[in-house]
């Protein structure tokens, strides 16, 4: 048993959907989140760019005695988890799991979609799970670095959100694919204005979940699991503006959880 915080690491808020499925699976361990909203997005930046800024966050993390860390963040996940892990060899590090394993048994046609930023989508690493658990599918992928910079500002809604949404959904509607993973932390915030486009045919996919369940494994595997009697505790810190930030967190309807939040340079 080991009653030390969980460490979750986003290029912004998007992390925060991955954040509500831990804190759900695992009611009993207290978290601590850092989200870089002041140099995201990290979709469009080169590779030592977002291996540097994630290696700050976590030792920010590591300054607080996390005993496990969650990169929430496939931008950084796909660039450098691999080096990271190399760099921090004393603390299991969770990346993103993408969906396509899921997406390939429960897909119809066969034909799956991934939307995400423009690293994943040009990344090998995304290529090389895709050859492996969907040989029998085709598979669509699509990268906008549009979306993000509006999420971290608090609009899932509203006339530029469904304008970029539109022009990428089209690309998928000819594909016509019946499921669509989505391969960045950020985008199950806009699930229902991609229902709204694709409608109840495409079946939605986020990665959330399935992080929450590997989270849990690696603890009981290294015996770290919270006691059942702690009471878990919430920080919350960003190298950006307060207010986006706090905007988001009521689309998860957990501002309550959510208060103690601090701004932070790296």
């Amino acid at each position: 048993m080991n009653n030390q915080p969980i460490g979750i690491l986003d290029s912004g808020v998007g992390g925060l959907t991955i954040w509500n499925e831990i804190v759900s699976q695992l009611p009993n361990e207290s978290t601590i989140y850092i989200a870089d909203s002041l140099n995201c997005p990290y979709g469009n930046k080169d590779t030592d760019q977002v291996y540097n800024l994630a290696k700050r966050m976590m030792e920010f993390l590591l300054s607080k005695e996390v005993k496990l860390i969650v990169v929430a963040c496939n931008s950084i996940t796909v660039t450098c988890i691999d080096e990271l892990r190399k760099d921090f060899p004393n603390t299991p590090i969770v990346g993103t799991v993408p969906v396509v394993k899921t997406a390939a048994k429960i897909s119809r046609n066969k034909r799956i979609g991934i939307l995400s930023t423009t690293r994943t989508a040009a990344s090998t690493y995304q290529k090389d799970l895709i050859k492996k658990h969907a040989k029998d599918c085709e598979v669509f992928v699509h990268g906008t670095d549009e979306l993000v910079p509006l999420i971290e500002e608090g609009k899932v809604t509203g006339v530029e959100i469904e304008k970029i949404l539109r022009e990428v959904m089209e690309k998928f509607k000819k594909e016509q694919i019946d499921t669509l993973a989505l391969g960045c932390s950020h985008f199950p915030f806009l699930e229902k204005e991609i229902e709204k486009i694709l409608g109840n045919d495409v079946l939605l996919l986020d990665s959330g979940g399935a992080i929450a369940r590997q989270v849990k494994r690696v603890l009981e595997q290294n015996n770290s699991l919270a006691e059942n009697s702690t009471k878990p505790h919430y920080k919350f810190f960003t190298t950006g503006e307060l207010v986006p930030f706090k905007k988001i967190v009521k689309v998860i309807g957990k501002d309550k959880m959510t208060q103690n939040v601090d701004r932070i340079s790296l």
